[in-house]
């Protein structure tokens, strides 16, 4: 009855917990509007210039920031090539 009863309170313990929050930066945009308040804040990225998020910050207790995860244009990269020396 023993080995009955770990594995029903962990499978009860998994259903009871609550569900898991989606990402919270949104790779599609570059911009993301990090807003404060006493219930807490948010991050919501959904702008596509910094001057467009901070209109929508004004007069808030809320800040702009640069998508740390922005995908960018499909294909682009970034990095430098590396130099062979022969």
């Amino acid at each position: 009855m023993r080995a009955l009863s770990w594995p029903t309170l962990a499978v009860g313990l998994m259903l009871a917990a609550g569900p898991a929050q989606a990402q919270t930066y949104d790779p599609n945009f570059p911009i993301c509007l990090q807003t404060y308040g006493r219930d807490g804040g948010y991050i919501a990225c959904r702008y596509t210039s910094m001057g467009q998020c901070k209109l929508t910050a004004s007069a808030r207790a809320a800040q702009c920031i640069v998508n740390p995860y922005f995908a960018g244009a499909a294909g682009k990269s970034y990095r430098k090539k590396q130099r062979s020396y022969d």
